[in-house]
């Protein structure tokens, strides 16, 4: 492994130099780096990709080797990592693989019916395998460039020389010019209206009452036409909205644009982490406003309960693969803040098990609970009778895992698909039996605030 430090650049310079390269990525900690996110992390090019639907899998290397063959997309994605494994180094994903699960590998996981349209067919999972990685320290401020020569076993000297390459290139004064946010004559599209969204919530509560669930959450999709450059939107939204788990995955077949606070997992060693989200009032208009906003949402009975409930799904979730009586929660019920809303938030973390694989971890907690309902698996099933489209990307995870053995994904919430001059965004809700229909789906537009204010569009009606 080769680390060189570079000077006076940052990850969207990077990012902007490498974004004509093949399947180029920023992930993104900027606006929280001193809690959440100490390191941001850029790549482009990588040397194997990995990518699924249902059961069919393609491995693919840029001089056109691809094997495509039927499995298990998590335990081959394992037998993939297992190939590049290797030994702890100074940094998080010095080398790599960096992507997203869908929401729909939970069928891998769980036997689920499959009643919901898919309106957007994208990889329900896909990863590149990079073994040159551009890392920004927001700690310390510095910044690095690694490449990972035993990748593809090439002599000490090429890889000095190809180190060199992409430092030069990494690290220039970027030539392209990100255009200005032009987004002309919107037309608004979602695949639920008020009305049946309200009715949607109503069966929820109708489940519910007849013992199905606790809860389960509801989301609904808002699609634009845009032709406009994929950065542009993104950082506009970024600017909006900024929040700790930031991502832009360039696939080719589409752009994932994740600006997601929450954190599904992460594992460093055999420590492993989850913060689930579960909670939510707006901002208020002025000073005063906005603390009793905050304090209404501290003291709602309902939105404890609920939040609770999530938490010991968490809990049970991490217990599969932890050692006996390691799970703990390091926070409960805080309220962290973002430009539009406030959200309740806990920590819940475990000591994992000897043995246990980065997929391992993976299997046991995919989907996060927070954006599915408890309990889990009839939710699961609710959702995929109410919602009227699958839900792709949304409520899945975007991140990394590091070859070292260490991941960190995101739950890819406040995530928007650009794909074939549409962009997709997807908000919703939890529901418990309290639940009131119109305010949920007030609670949903909060949420979409910032979408909404980014694509030009003022307000909702109906």
């Amino acid at each position: 492994m080769l680390i060189k430090e570079i000077d006076n650049i940052t990850p969207w310079d990077c990012y902007i130099n490498l974004r004509d390269d093949e399947y180029p990525f920023i992930l993104d900690s900027s606006t929280d780096c001193a809690n959440l996110g100490r390191y941001s992390f850029v790549g482009a090019s990588p040397f194997v990709t990995f990518r699924s639907y249902n059961d069919e899998i393609t491995i693919a290397d840029p001089g056109g080797g691809e094997r495509r063959f039927t499995g298990n997309p998590f335990d081959e994605l394992q037998k993939l990592l297992d190939k590049y494994a290797r030994a702890e180094q100074p940094h998080p994903l010095t080398s790599g693989a960096v992507g997203y699960f869908a929401y729909d590998m939970a069928h891998h996981i769980e036997t689920l019916p499959k009643r919901a349209k898919e309106s957007v067919t994208l990889p329900h999972s896909f990863f590149g395998f990079y073994d040159k990685i551009f890392i920004h320290d927001h700690k310390l401020d510095k910044s690095y460039v690694t490449y990972d020569g035993s990748c593809n076993k090439i002599s000490k000297a090429d890889a000095m020389a190809a180190l060199g390459r992409f430092a030069d290139k990494a690290s220039r004064r970027p030539v392209l010019v990100i255009p200005a946010l032009d987004i002309k004559d919107v037309s608004l599209e979602s695949n639920f209206t008020k009305e049946t969204y309200k009715e949607g919530v109503r069966r929820v509560l109708e489940y519910i009452a007849s013992g199905d669930i606790y809860q389960a959450n509801l989301s609904h999709r808002f699609c634009i036409d845009y032709d406009g450059d994929a950065v542009s939107f993104y950082k506009n939204f970024v600017k909006v909205s900024p929040a700790p788990f930031g991502a832009m995955l360039d696939i080719k077949d589409a752009v994932i644009m994740s600006n997601s606070p929450e954190r599904y997992l992460k594992r460093e060693g055999d420590y492993i982490q989850t913060r689930p989200i579960k909670g939510t009032r707006p901002r208020g208009a002025d000073e005063h406003e906005d603390e009793l906003l905050a304090k209404e949402l501290m003291k709602s009975e309902k939105d404890l309960a609920e939040h609770l409930m999530i938490v010991d799904l968490e809990r049970n979730d991490l217990g599969r693969v932890s050692r006996y009586g390691s799970v703990k929660v390091e926070e409960f019920c805080i309220v962290e803040s973002y430009s539009n809303v406030h959200h309740l938030v806990s920590t819940v973390s475990g000591r994992l098990l000897p043995g246990v694989t980065s997929i391992d971890c993976i299997k046991n907690s995919f989907p996060g609970g927070s954006i599915t309902g408890a309990p889990k698996i009839r939710s699961m099933e609710i959702i995929d009778e109410i919602e009227p489209t699958t839900r792709s990307v949304y409520t899945g995870a975007v991140g990394y895992f590091d070859f070292c053995g260490d991941f960190d994904f995101n739950i890819a919430i406040r995530t928007a698909i650009y794909h074939q001059g549409k962009i997709y965004f997807q908000v919703g809700g939890g529901i418990v039996a309290d639940s009131d229909p119109e305010s949920e789906y007030e609670e949903t537009l909060h949420k979409a605030r910032n979408f909404l204010k980014t694509a030009g569009i003022a307000s909702i009606r109906g």
